[in-house]
Formats: C-alpha cells, structure tokens, sequence
C-alpha cells in the first residue's frame, strides 16, 4: 500500500510516493534524468516496500506530479536540492530510523555527491549510473548523426537564449533512434519503453526534456565527490551500458571508501530486464545488512562483489 504525500523544495511542492514499512529503514527514490517516478521506481519499490522497507519516490521539480514552471526543464542543482529535502522529509516519515538513496543513470552520478554531504544517509545505491558526463558524450556522439548532432546543439542553444526572455522550453525526445534529436540515440537507450513502460500503464509521461538541460547534463561530473563519500555504497553497473557507461562507474567505485560492486551483463537497463531479479536480491541484501541489521536474505544466492 501507499499514500501521497508532498514536500516543499526550494518554494515548490514535490510529490511522492510513501511506502509505509515495518523495519526502520526507509529507501529514498526517484527516476532516471526526466522519468517521473512511477516507471523509474515502482517495480524495485514494491520489492523493497515487500520486504519491509519505507519507501519515499518523488518528482524532481518541473516534472510529473511535482510543481515548478518552467516543465520538463532539468536542472542540475534544482534537482540536487529536491534529494536534500525529500531525504530531510524521509526522515521524519513514521518509523523511519535509517535512511538509504536510490537512483539510476544522471540521478545515480547524484547518488555520489548527495552521499558525500552530511546528510545523515546510511546507505546509498548508484544503478547503471552516469558518473562522468563528458566521457559519456563523447561516447554517445558515436551514435548521433553529424545533422542530427547539430539540430541538437542549436536547438540547445536557442533554448538556452529563450530562457532569458522567459519563453517556453523547446523540447527533445529522451531517446532515439540516430538521425533524430534526443538526448540519447545509443542503442541501449532504444529499450526505454521495453523497461520503464512495457505495458504502456504511464501515459502521462511526457518522455521529453527541455534541450536547455542538455548541456549542464553533458558537463556533469560527480565521479569527484567518490572519494569524499561518507557512506556504503553499492554501485550496480551494466557491463554492456552504452548510455552511461562501466569503465567510469567501475572508476568511482574505485575511489568510494565503502564501496560494494555488482556487474551484470546488458545494456543500461538491465536491472529493469534480463537482470532483474539479480539486481533486485543484490540491492536488497545490501539494505538489509545497512538498514535494518537482520541477517542476509538465504534467496540471495550471490553476494555483491566488494570493491576497493
């Protein structure tokens, strides 16, 4: 069962999801660069609620059910301060007594600066996260054609200039096929629908962002807060990711003082596919061991690799 519930970041209301649990810990969640809570998040929340865990899964700002104007505009620090908020609210939720963060891709490379702040985070899970925004680019440029690339930069551009005038977002597609103006046209990110939105249930997801994010997006990179992070934390990387990458997250958790690792075959959403249930018993006997104290789960048949 869940509940909405809403909480104020920076003057706006963000919506979320509450999963009440039973066993102390609370999971903070939310979804990929512009996917709005509910595709990024239900399918591991429930597991996680299951289990027994509290789960709060919100909108950034500007997207899904959470206020903001300008929509579907993505802003890092925005966003940033968003985590902060909803992990300030998590922790006052009933029962809550631990908290852990999860996200995947852009928000998985979030995953490292917010663990690296003394925010009284226990836990943290990086899924197939984007760690290093220019490597990543550059890799992704091999899928873009030179037109397409174009189109993307000057639309980005125009966008960008709009914003001082106060006009509305010119918008991208979040994927593409190459030849077309998206935020991403690597093969991997052509499963966004077959793993976010198989059954077609989200239809109010507007599956676009506005290309003054693009940018910001492209220069990110947290993979320098890994050595300043504070907290265990559990890197799920993709051996096959296009879209984000192993090498860098492989990197990171390198230089993450508490770092656990667990590699599975496929493209950047694999834990939503083939890897699924894998990535699932992981993550959760990873929160079972920092949340909640209780012994690993005996359906576990693999523990993690650890890092170091």
């Amino acid at each position: 069962m869940r509940e909405k519930v809403s909480f104020i970041s920076g003057g706006v209301a963000c919506a979320a999801w509450h999963y009440p649990g039973t066993n102390g810990g609370c999971v903070v969640m939310t979804g990929g660069f512009a996917v709005t809570k509910e595709p990024g998040t239900d399918r591991f929340a429930e597991r996680f609620n299951a289990a027994g865990f509290s789960v709060l899964a919100f909108d950034h700002r500007n997207f899904g059910e959470s206020a903001g104007e300008p929509r579907q505009v993505a802003r890092i620090p925005d966003q940033l301060d968003d985590w902060r908020s909803a992990i300030a609210h998590a922790a006052t939720l009933p029962g809550v007594e631990r908290v852990a963060i999860w996200a995947f891709s852009l928000p998985g490379g979030y995953i490292l600066q917010l663990a690296s702040e003394d925010l009284g985070i226990s836990a943290a899970i990086a899924q197939s996260p984007n760690v290093d925004g220019p490597t990543v680019t550059r890799n992704a440029s091999r899928y873009q054609t030179p037109g397409a690339a174009l189109r993307l930069v000057g639309r980005a551009i125009l966008d960008n200039l709009g914003a001082l005038f106060g006009r509305k977002p010119r918008l991208v597609a979040l994927a593409g096929p190459p030849g077309t103006v998206a935020l991403l046209n690597t093969p991997d990110a052509q499963q966004t629908d077959e793993a976010l939105d198989p059954d077609n249930r989200y239809r109010d997801w507007q599956q676009t962002l506005a290309a003054r994010s693009v940018f910001p997006a492209a220069l990110y990179r947290p993979i320098k807060y890994a050595p300043n992070v504070r907290c265990p934390l559990l890197y799920v990387v993709c051996e096959d990711d296009q879209s984000a990458l192993a090498a860098p997250a492989l990197k990171a958790a390198a230089q993450t003082p508490d770092a656990t690792v667990l590699q599975v075959p496929g493209g950047h959403y694999a834990p939503f596919l083939d890897a699924h249930e894998q990535v699932v018993e992981a993550e959760l006997v990873f929160l079972t061991r920092q949340l909640s104290g209780k012994k690993q789960s005996p359906s576990a048949e693999k523990s993690p690799q650890t890092a170091g």
